[in-house]
């Protein structure tokens, strides 16, 4: 029989004439076993009637395309491919590679060149492109059905002469960044059956530099990402497709205007840069990753289903370098973690405390640094008491912080840094409204003593953050602790939709994220701790307040944290990405997933 509600206080129950699809039989509902269910039938878990989810499936693959270095090129090795793109440098004239197969196709590349001059400025900008050239391949067979077109597209690779655009490429992974996006670009628009293999050729140059050939790979894998995972079986709705979903391989070929034909630099030109490339897709799934979390509804995605994420990033990493342990509610009382512990009193899904480990195989306790990452765990927030009156339905965006930590845990697992153990933290909860939940000027003590007089239940999410940072101070013993978290409206106002804040007084611990930033292309800006705007925080029955005023919001939210993190001893970072972890048009970005990475890899390399 079909299970019906309007009302709104239960999730909606797809029909089912399946006796055991029953909420009293089942805690997840998971429609892939549903009756009559077809291809078209979403797959994913959600709530039965009285239990939350528990498991968050399936994940968004990364494309199946492979993104492969062939070595140097030669006018021979494009034999097989559908689509060509001829990177070059701004110089208003083909050269070298580009020359040649101008010249192979009679001067076609300069005619679409010339003629696409004022919006294509001959490369100067790195990424942009030409019009699709398209031309019949010659070696196709007789048979006019068996004909195909080959494709050629140029693409700029920035200012400057030959050699220096080359060689400034080859030092900024924002030029690989760029051709990375581009070429999914085309791939996607280009997207048939008949589009299987598409070829690159770029300047040895570049490929010669890590973090051109690694930074490619993020942007190329990371631009084809699409979640359909929520999508059901209405026809009259147009969904995306997958991008390039019959792209097989892309192949990168290097060329040298020099005419260099070393085999040594031949073989580390192809060698070195593929294990780059290979580092960079496994970042692009951490990134997917984060996005995956992210964009999940709150029916899919709470604390007991982040939970069960987190078990299985750890099962499968390897060699089991990561480790996952869970505290549940009472052992977070145990702890006394009063302001995590008021944050949840609202929701009826269980609390849970997550707490990840890195240790290298190769770890040993004299060579090692132990650094902690705490992100914040919101996985939906209505606001509280202080109920929001806008942009409710994008608060699922509030785990944005726990996203980046777990993506970044993932790509950790896989890579497995020397030189560092690392402890990612997650207090995970949800904002709720009910007669348990805190109300404004309740007063909460945290893990540390520190009494808090909520001013704001809207202003939660520090509340759970001050318990995770004392566990990461007092019971782990980190050396260092950054913590990511969409925590104010105020930094978004501040920096905008791009950019991340950085709070920290620790002068050498901004230069290293400040480092990282510009590395990762994930943008910060450091920001300002005014020590005199601790009034703003000042309670008349309490230690502290959660809320101080609108003025400065951002900054006394980093003031805040600081109560909870021996900063004497401990440099500790606050980085507020609550502008740059959503994209109005795109949804999730799965931002600071690379920058924590990126950090943790550099904390090894500055023990050794």
């Amino acid at each position: 029989s079909t299970i019906i509600t309007t009302s709104s206080d239960y999730p909606s129950i797809h029909p089912s004439t399946d006796p055991s699809i029953h909420p009293s039989n089942l805690s997840t509902i998971s429609y892939e076993k549903m009756s009559g269910a077809t291809d078209s039938t979403p797959k994913f878990n959600t709530w039965s009637f009285d239990d939350a989810c528990k498991s968050m499936s399936p994940l968004t693959p990364l494309n199946q395309a492979e993104l492969i270095v062939g070595g140097p090129y030669g006018t021979e090795n494009d034999g097989d491919a559908d689509l060509v793109f001829v990177c070059h440098c701004s110089q208003g004239l083909l050269e070298g590679v580009a020359k040649e197969l101008d010249d192979k196709l009679n001067g076609a590349l300069s005619c679409i060149l010339e003629e696409n001059s004022e919006q294509y400025k001959n490369g100067s900008k790195a990424g942009s492109m030409t019009p699709t050239l398209r031309v019949i391949d010659s070696d196709a067979d007789a048979d006019a059905d068996a004909k195909k077109f080959k494709r050629y597209v140029l693409v700029g690779l920035g200012l400057g002469e030959a050699d220096d655009a080359s060689e400034a490429a080859a030092k900024c992974g924002t030029v690989g960044r760029s051709i990375g996006k581009a070429v999914a670009s085309r791939c996607t628009d280009e997207a048939s059956p008949q589009l299987q293999k598409a070829t690159i050729l770029l300047p040895k140059k570049s490929m010669e530099s890590a973090s051109f050939a690694k930074e490619m790979a993020i942007s190329f894998y990371s631009s084809l990402y699409v979640d359909n995972r929520f999508r059901g079986s209405l026809e009259a709705i147009k969904k995306p497709s997958i991008p390039a979903r019959h792209l097989e391989s892309v192949t990168v070929y290097t060329y040298d205007n020099d005419n260099d034909n070393d085999n040594d630099s031949k073989t580390a030109a192809k060698d070195e840069p593929q294990s780059m490339i290979d580092e960079g897709k496994t970042i692009a799934g951490g990134v997917h990753l984060a996005r995956d979390i992210v964009n999940a509804p709150h029916n899919v995605l709470n604390s007991l289903s982040l939970a069960d994420l987190a078990r299985n990033i750890a099962s499968e990493s390897k060699d089991g370098c990561l480790t996952c342990r869970i505290l549940d509610k009472d052992e977070c009382e145990k702890r006394g973690m009063g302001a995590y512990l008021g944050v949840a009193r609202a929701s009826e899904t269980p609390p849970q405390f997550i707490h990840m480990t890195y240790k290298s195989p190769a770890a040993t306790t004299t060579t090692t640094k132990k650094v902690g990452i705490v992100g914040k765990g919101l996985l939906f927030d209505t606001g509280g008491y202080n109920i929001k009156t806008a942009m409710m339905e994008l608060m699922k965006f509030d785990c944005g912080g726990a996203a980046a930590v777990l993506g970044a845990a993932k790509t950790i697992g896989a890579l497995q840094p020397p030189g560092v153990e690392c402890h990612f933290v997650v207090a995970a909860c949800e904002n709720m409204v009910n007669d348990k939940g805190i109300v404004p000027s309740d007063v909460l003590v945290a893990s540390n003593g520190v009494t808090i007089e909520v001013l704001n239940t809207d202003a939660e999410g520090r509340l759970t953050l001050a318990d995770a940072l004392v566990y990461c101070d007092k019971e782990v013993g980190c050396e260092k602790i950054i913590e990511l978290s969409t925590l104010t409206g105020s930094c978004m106002v501040a920096l905008g939709k791009e950019v991340c804040g950085v709070f920290t007084e620790n002068d050498d611990l901004a230069k290293e994220l400040d480092s990282v930033s510009e590395a990762t292309g994930e943008s910060s800006w450091r920001m300002p701790l005014v020590k005199s705007y601790n009034d703003q925080l000042k309670s008349k029955i309490a230690d502290i307040n959660n809320y101080g005023t609108r003025f400065g919001g951002s900054i006394t939210a980093g003031l805040f944290l600081q109560n909870f993190v021996d900063t004497k001893r401990v440099p500790f970072a606050h980085i507020d990405i609550a502008g740059p972890v959503w994209d109005d048009a795109s949804g999730a970005t799965g931002f600071g997933s690379k920058l924590v990475t990126e950090w943790i890899r550099c904390q090894g390399q500055e023990k050794e």
